[in-house]
């Protein structure tokens, strides 16, 4: 296909396109004449990833070569490929160095050597972590440091899950983009997810009628705040009934 169609199959405009040829971030297509060239569905594809890794990952040109440079190598290990594309898309660390950042970066360090995980502990995954707890220190919320292994326990599961998917994709493209997509919406769809849990538990824990007269379960069994039968719907009900409205749940 000539360089016109490239750009309309993959909705790339011919002057950015031919801006990545110049960059090196496209291969060349075949020259049919000395004006000409003709491109491929690797062409495309490879569109396709830039504008992945670009719009949807947040990579700088700059990083998104040093992916495309590793991914083409084939002596270079899947894992670095990824490795490489996972750590262009965590946000750069902004703490200032100094005693809080140095103590978040020692606990980080415990953390990961208390969990096994085979990670560098002043890599960029780290480095943010480091620079949140910090921050929360600064806030005077360190106690929120303390859920740290809790945090890890349910991420484990959620990585696993993530890089079943990952792991199923053939093409080393296909790899790449999997993970920058992974980690970018993946990250927001645990969030909201997160945000869900949070509105059922405060319903459950301060909302709920029958939570409102007696200790409140700790754990937040569904047992124990729903009730035999589906006591939390007979509460809720009757305390509409009893307040004229249904209380809303929180957030």
């Amino acid at each position: 296909m000539r360089i016109g169609e490239l750009s309309r199959r993959s909705g790339v405009p011919v002057p950015t396109i031919k801006y990545y040829l110049r960059e090196g971030l496209l291969p060349s297509g075949e020259l049919t004449s000395p004006n000409q060239a003709r491109y491929g569905p690797g062409h495309e594809r490879r569109l396709r990833l830039i504008r992945a890794l670009l719009d949807v990952g947040g990579l700088s040109l700059a990083s998104i070569g040093e992916v495309l440079e590793v991914m083409d190598d084939p002596e270079q290990p899947v894992h670095k490929v990824l490795g490489i594309a996972a750590d262009g898309v965590i946000p750069a660390g902004g703490e200032e160095a100094g005693p809080d950042l140095e103590e978040a970066r020692e606990e980080v360090a415990e953390l990961v050597l208390r969990r096994g995980w085979n990670v560098d502990e002043r890599g960029p995954a780290a480095e943010s972590l480091a620079g949140v707890l910090a921050a929360l220190r600064r806030a005077g919320h360190s106690g929120y440091i303390g859920l740290l292994d809790v945090y890890a326990d349910a991420a484990e599961p959620v990585a696993r899950a993530d890089l079943d998917y990952v792991q199923r994709r053939v093409a080393r493209e296909d790899l790449v983009e999997s993970v920058v997509v992974g980690t970018v919406l993946g990250e927001a769809m645990f969030g909201a997810l997160r945000r869900l849990a949070h509105i059922d538990v405060s319903f459950r824990r301060f909302e709920s009628p029958q939570n409102l007269s007696g200790p409140v379960d700790p754990e937040g069994s569904h047992a124990t705040e729903e009730g035999a039968g589906g006591q939390r719907g007979a509460g809720a009900r009757a305390g509409a009934g009893a307040g004229g409205t249904e209380p809303a749940p929180a957030g």
